[in-house]
């Protein structure tokens, strides 16, 4: 009896695996300690190895790899289809066995140690602006109460922190006062970490050269660039630009039946800080774009006269996507169309 395929779940300390055999028979359903997994696949012939792609899931698909095996994460929404009944580990383990064996599955890229370092850049940089955000609500409601009103944006809550840090006085009671600048000096601290870590994205963009590439194409700059090359890689997962956009959730739905095609509104499926990073990106283009129209692509100027500015913003960055795409995979910077 040799082991051809495995699903393996993971956990933080006790992981289940389900194996099968070359005649398709269960092998195995049984559960590892986390110090076992490694020994156990050890002992195996090179087969195939099913893991939903969560937490810590390309950590095991490299040390996975490393011991010959052929790894593949899979979305655990594509997984679910395949669960027999009830939840539990061993019905989880079975189901990835045998999702990760259909032909038209469609799997994640196993992401190296330095993909996942620019990730995680990415990802305390995006929750520190998050706490700025909360940070800068809180300021504003509380200055309210005492009839205070913070103008609208970043520029202003900032300002109003570093007056009030260098002691220019409030009329505000006491306790009041103090609250207030704690918030002052909690939202100065948080811009000051986002800023670093924004020069530290700038610094990846310049010496990573597909990253380089990226930024040739207008409207993507250094943040948008780093984290789509370490979210995507080459590209070369994707067969067409058209799959690269639809994965990114920046095409229509499509809900046709009867022969009658019907296209909605976009999916929002696949990566949401990469969508929202390209529509921020077009929608800071919009203001050149109506400015000087002759400067820019006609199908931008042509999209933006036709359609409202958000729409228009979606559309400019699923063509943005589809130009991503031919750059990573051709390995080539951004070419301006001359007409």
């Amino acid at each position: 009896m040799q082991v051809t395929t495995i699903g393996l779940d993971l956990a933080k300390n006790i992981f289940q695996i389900h194996g099968i055999d070359d005649h398709g028979e269960v092998a195995f359903n049984r559960a590892l300690r986390r110090a076992q997994v490694l020994a156990f696949f050890e002992r195996l012939e090179p087969c195939l190895v099913g893991i939903e792609a969560c937490g810590t899931s390309h950590y095991w698909a490299r040390e996975l790899i490393k011991l010959g095996h052929n790894v593949k994460l899979i979305p655990p929404a594509y997984v679910k289809p395949y669960v027999k009944r009830g939840k539990s580990d061993a019905v989880d383990a079975a189901a990835i066995c045998e999702a990760v064996t259909r032909p038209t599955m469609r799997f994640v890229e196993v992401k190296t140690p330095e993909q996942q370092a620019i990730l995680a850049v990415h990802r305390t940089r995006d929750l520190i602006v998050k706490q700025r955000t909360q940070t800068i609500n809180m300021l504003r409601a509380q200055l309210a109460e005492f009839g205070i009103i913070l103008p609208q944006g970043v520029y202003h809550a900032l300002k109003f922190a570093k007056n009030s840090v260098d002691g220019e006085p409030l009329n505000l009671p006491q306790d009041a006062q103090e609250v207030v600048f704690d918030l002052c000096e909690q939202l100065l601290f948080l811009h000051a970490k986002i800023l670093r870590h924004t020069r530290h994205m700038t610094q990846i963009a310049k010496r990573e050269k597909r990253v380089a590439l990226l930024r040739t194409i207008p409207g993507v700059g250094p943040i948008t660039a780093s984290a789509i090359v370490a979210t995507v890689g080459s590209g070369k997962q994707f067969k067409n630009c058209r799959e690269f956009a639809a994965w990114l959730g920046l095409t229509p739905l499509n809900r046709s039946s009867g022969g009658k095609e019907r296209l909605g509104h976009i999916s929002k499926m696949g990566d949401q800080y990469i969508r929202r990073l390209l529509v921020l990106g077009m929608t800071s283009r919009i203001r050149s774009i109506r400015a000087e129209p002759e400067r820019f692509d006609p199908w931008f100027a042509d999209i933006l006269s036709r359609k409202p500015s958000r729409v228009a913003a979606v559309a400019m960055a699923n063509k943005t996507a589809r130009m991503i795409w031919a750059v990573l995979t051709r390995n080539e910077p951004y070419k301006v169309r001359i007409i």
